[in-house]
Order: structure tokens, then sequence, then C-alpha cells
């Protein structure tokens, strides 16, 4: 696990977007396509907001850039809780990647069926036991959750399906997530964290026993890829270093 830690969050999405368009050129000189899962949330939309500008614009190949997500809110594309209208809104549309390239969790049929397309169209990409994604970015919510992860749920221990699709109570709705297996399969795997609110959980996260029922996040442990955390000094106030 590698540890970038900046100023503020502006300091750390413009680290970050550096160190994204460089891995991606860097991988795609020796494959056709780039494969890469975006989170939903808050926390991405800064970033998106600079790829989506020179020179990212211009020295990214967008073209050769598959898009999946990690998870998504089983509501409307055009509610404004969707996290592939935030993507499409703040980057996909901006930077002209093909259509056929963009990979959205459905949420025009039921949620289940949703996932079970979607996990269908992943190993179609992937084959069973080789390495996902290129990259994989994620959020860490205040209370551990990453991807749609929450704390308690039976989700967190899900091993065989690649997508699961499921009601959360506390929120009132469906999520359709990716599950730790497939991610864990990643070549990279990126984990964004700020904030005072994040500083205790990250420190439990990093530095605390594992105990993934209360920390989902803590499941994200790349078995041969890269694991970075970018994160900016309030978030990683609490930790030991």
């Amino acid at each position: 696990m590698e540890l970038h830690i900046a100023q503020n969050t502006q300091e750390l999405s413009e680290n970050l977007a550096a160190w994204i368009s460089n891995y991606i050129q860097e991988v795609l000189q020796d494959q056709p396509i780039f494969t890469l899962a975006l989170s939903g949330g808050n926390t991405p939309k800064q970033l998106h907001t600079l790829l989506a500008k020179e020179p990212y614009k211009i020295m990214i190949p967008w073209n050769r850039i598959h898009f999946f997500w990690g998870d998504e809110r089983a509501v409307p594309f055009e509610d404004e809780r969707n996290n592939a209208k935030m993507a499409y809104d703040t980057l996909l549309n901006i930077v002209g990647v093909p259509e056929e390239n963009i990979h959205v969790m459905r949420t025009d049929i039921p949620p289940e069926e949703s996932a079970a397309e979607y996990e269908k169209m992943l190993h179609t990409y992937f084959k069973e036991g080789e390495t996902t994604f290129d990259l994989v970015l994620l959020g860490m919510g205040d209370d551990g959750h990453t991807l749609s992860l929450f704390p308690g749920m039976p989700v967190v221990h899900e091993q065989d399906a690649w997508v699961k699709a499921f009601f959360l109570p506390a929120q009132d709705m469906y999520r359709i997530t990716l599950t730790a297996p497939v991610v864990n399969n990643a070549a990279c795997v990126i984990f964004m964290a700020t904030g005072t609110g994040k500083s205790l959980t990250l420190k439990s996260v990093i530095e605390g026993t594992f105990n993934p029922d209360k920390y989902p996040s803590q499941l994200i442990r790349p078995e041969d890829g890269e694991l970075h955390w970018f994160v900016d000094e309030a978030a990683a106030g609490a930790l030991e270093m």
C-alpha cells in the first residue's frame, strides 16, 4: 500500500490527475484498451473537472478507455444521485468518450436483473482468474464503506458473484455494486479520502485490526495489483507516521 498525502483537496486532485494520466499512457503502450471503473459520490467531481481540461483532455487517449462503475444507486439516470449521470456531466460528455466505451449499471430495469446483466458483461471483458480492471477508483465513506459495501450488510462477505444488488434500509433504496473479489483482481486500485470527518475511520482502516463488518474498505486488498491511498492532510490527521 502506498500513501499519498496532499495539503488540501485541490492539491490532491491535481496530483491524482497527473498520476492517472501518466499511468493510462504507460499501460496503453502495451495494450489496445484501458479499463477504468469510476466511483460515485462528491469526492471525484474535482478530479473529473481537472481531467476534462487541458492538458489531460488532449494528452489522454479517451477513445481507448472503457469506463465502468463500481456501484450505482437504483434511481433514474436523470436523478442527480445517479453516479453515471455525474460522470457524464463532469467528464464523459466533455472529453468525447465513444458511447460504446461506456458501460453503465442500468437503472431502467429491476436491480437484480441489472446486476446479472452487468456481471455477464464483465465476464466478456475479463476471464476468470485473470486481472480485471486496469484501474479502479474508490471513495470511502465516514462509516468506512466503499462501493456499496456497507457495514454489517451480507454483501460484504460475497465471494462468488462479481456484481450484487440489494436493498439498503438506511437509504430506503436498492444499490448495485461490484464485490470485493472482482476489485481485488484489478491491476491497480486507488482510494480517495478527504476531510477531518474521515480521519479516525481512515486510521482504523489502514492501521487498525481487520474488521470488515465494521470497516468494509479493509476488504480491498489487491491480490497482485497496486493499492494507493490519495488523502489530504485533514483525513490523514490521525495516522501514526
